[in-house]
């Protein structure tokens, strides 16, 4: 239990360190982040403290630009969540 308990806040964590770098970065008026690790617990990659996030966001700023300069714009603001605690980053711009 201990170590679900640390595992949760881990996330809690890092959900609210993308919530504050992407709305620092990009002009977002909804965003919903998704802890989708579970779906991958029992991979043969999946390592505990590595996280599969889904990133949901109505922006207009990034709505204007072609999806893959979105997401690289997205990724670079994130580089260090990327590089540390994500294994996965699925992102959905409406």
């Amino acid at each position: 239990l201990y170590r679900y308990i640390q595992i949760f806040m881990k996330i809690n964590e890092l959900i609210e360190v993308l919530d504050k770098k992407l709305k620092k970065n990009f002009k977002i008026s909804s965003l919903i982040i998704e802890d989708k690790s579970f779906l991958h617990a029992k991979h043969k990659s999946f390592k505990e403290g590595k996280f599969h996030i889904k990133l949901i966001l109505i922006s207009d700023e990034l709505k204007l630009l072609k999806s893959i300069d979105a997401n690289k714009k997205i990724f670079a603001v994130l580089e260090e969540e990327m590089n540390n605690y994500i294994h996965s980053l699925q992102i959905k711009i409406n």
